[in-house]
């Protein structure tokens, strides 16, 4: 792996704060900081391909998690099942919509949107079809991102087992395991990303069109 410092987009380090120009880097290599030797960015190889597979990989485990039932409950030989939404259902026909709310928002719709979000960017990128409004969908994913707590929504549900078990028969559905590989998967996924290399790619398209508007 090569390190370099030559010049050419400005950068701020989050190390030093020191202002300074890069160059575009090679695939498998990283930019550092000549003043502090921090890491500005990394360009790994397959910097769109893995995080596009990790991502759809995502997308298909989310739509299970929300089909199939999370767990089902048998109290008496009544039997419940419930889903994501379904769980979050019940607290708004409670009336209790605020935690309908808490539920279903970071759950839900916030994993949904960054996941789906993110695969029309990369996809957008990898086929080099220049999808519409990709940059704006990509900042919105960048500010969500810290809203999405699957993992705690999680935790919620083992700790509601852990007492369910005692006064219930409790069988595990499709949708619960889905969500905790999604859970890990999903983290590849934004692991994986260089936001960096997305916008740079995103610039290159909108400049190859501009060229090609003024032609």
């Amino acid at each position: 792996m090569q390190v370099t410092d030559q010049p050419q987009n400005l950068f701020v380090c989050h190390g030093c704060d020191a202002l300074q120009n890069i160059s575009t880097i090679q695939p498998g290599n990283v930019a550092v900081c000549i003043c502090c030797g921090s890491i500005l960015f990394r360009n790994p190889k397959g910097a769109v391909e893995r995080p596009l597979a990790l991502t759809l990989a995502s997308a298909i485990l989310f739509l299970v998690a929300n089909i199939y039932p999370l767990m089902k409950i048998k109290i008496a030989g009544i039997e419940q099942s419930a889903t994501l939404t379904g769980s979050a259902r019940v607290f708004l026909e409670l009336g209790n919509t605020a935690l309908a709310t808490g539920v279903w928002v970071p759950s839900v719709l916030i994993p949904g949107f960054i996941i789906f979000g993110l695969l029309y960017v990369l996809c957008s990128i990898r086929f080099n079809v220049g999808l519409p409004y990709t940059k704006t969908i990509l900042i919105w994913i960048s500010r969500c991102l810290p809203f999405g707590m699957m993992d705690v929504f999680l935790l919620g549900v083992l700790v509601a087992l852990v007492k369910l078990v005692a006064l219930a028969d409790v069988l595990l559905g499709a949708g619960f395991y889905a969500f905790v590989a999604l859970i890990f998967v999903f983290a590849a996924a934004t692991a994986s990303l260089e936001v960096h290399q997305l916008w740079e790619s995103l610039d290159k398209k909108s400049d190859e069109q501009l060229q090609r508007g003024l032609l």
